[in-house]
């Protein structure tokens, strides 16, 4: 089986995992209420077909703040670019809740210094933040995977 091949098998079988277990992509845009907090994010992604990413950022829940790192993987985009975004959490009842894992849907371009992009996350907690914010470099960056949060030591 040739390398590419293997990739949108990999690639498939993760959307998978994360249908399974957050539902359709629509599902994840769900929030209720008024945001239960806010986030700062800065990630960089890096994609041919398959993508990954690697950051963190600060959760400011109940004036405190809490930085966090993330790591994800996925399947959609092109090119490597810098993601540095901000919004509102929904749903976060307390802090244990935000870690883990979120099924992530995005979208951008990038070209250069100039670029925007958006960002919808949920975890099996119900969780979800909605980011928008600027991308930084050359990139197409669209589609569906899942990004883990753990909490800075």
């Amino acid at each position: 089986m040739k390398t590419c091949g293997r990739v949108r098998l990999r690639a498939i079988a993760t959307l998978m995992a994360v249908a399974a277990v957050f539902g359709p992509p629509s599902h994840a845009l769900a929030q209720s209420g008024p945001p239960s907090g806010s986030v700062t994010l800065h990630i960089v992604q890096a994609g041919y077909i398959g993508g990954v990413s690697k950051g963190g950022g600060v959760l400011h829940f109940e004036g405190r703040n809490y930085p966090f790192t993330t790591a994800g993987a996925g399947v959609g985009g092109l090119g490597v670019s810098r993601f540095d975004a901000s919004g509102a959490v929904y749903d976060l009842k307390s802090v244990a809740e935000f870690a883990g894992p979120y099924a992530r849907i995005r979208t951008g371009l990038a070209i250069g210094l100039r670029g925007k992009g958006k960002m919808m996350l949920r975890n099996s907690h119900g969780v979800v933040m909605r980011l928008s914010g600027t991308r930084k470099g050359l990139a197409l960056s669209t589609g569906v995977d899942a990004m883990v949060v753990s909490f800075a030591k």
